[in-house]
């Protein structure tokens, strides 16, 4: 994670991100402010689209202002984004949904707090690939096993908490019916 300091405001965010293609991924911005949180108002924008050539700033706008997020309702990202973030929580993260290949590229966080307003702003680059990298199969491999391994290991300890358990039944079931035999046995005296 990158920090960037906003006079009296510290955004962070991730600073690259990778998305497999026609999957969701939440682009994480958080901030903290040295001003109690009031007029609160967080955007998002994406100056330029490589992969269209194109380069405009506010091709995606989500704007969150005194508690309602507005939405991009026309273009590229129309019904594609939605507001993911808490921001009494400190969190001004998005959802872009179903990523395309085209919507690679550097996106802009910018949270302001009046009077906390000027300073640099997050930024997140998005990369959109056909299939997750090694290092990404990788560790969900390895969360996989993990969990596997982990409910194996809870199963074993329970079967034999409850094999030692029958056993002491067993055993004390045995103690009781010993003295018993001793005492009906008529070749004892």
């Amino acid at each position: 994670q990158r920090m960037l300091q906003v006079s009296g405001m510290r955004i962070y965010t991730s600073e690259e991100v990778e998305a497999v293609n026609g999957t969701d991924v939440r682009l994480r911005c958080t901030f903290e402010s040295s001003r109690v949180l009031s007029l609160i108002t967080s955007d998002y924008s994406l100056p330029s689209l490589p992969y269209l050539n194109v380069t405009t700033n506010f091709l995606l706008q989500v704007f969150y202002y005194q508690r309602k997020p507005f939405l991009p309702q026309e273009g590229l990202f129309r019904k594609r984004i939605s507001w993911a973030g808490d921001i009494m929580g400190s969190d001004a993260s998005i959802i872009i949904r179903e990523v395309k290949f085209t919507y690679n590229g550097t996106y802009i966080c910018q949270v302001k707090n009046p009077p906390d307003v000027h300073g640099p702003d997050g930024e997140i680059k998005l990369r959109v690939v056909e299939t997750a990298s090694f290092s990404g199969l990788l560790l969900l491999a390895f969360a996989i096993a993990a969990a596997i391994s982990g409910i194996v290991i809870l199963l074993l300890i329970i079967a034999s908490c409850r094999r030692c358990k029958r056993r002491r039944q067993r055993e004390l079931e045995g103690n009781e019916e010993a003295p018993r035999k001793e005492r009906k046995d008529p070749t004892a005296w």
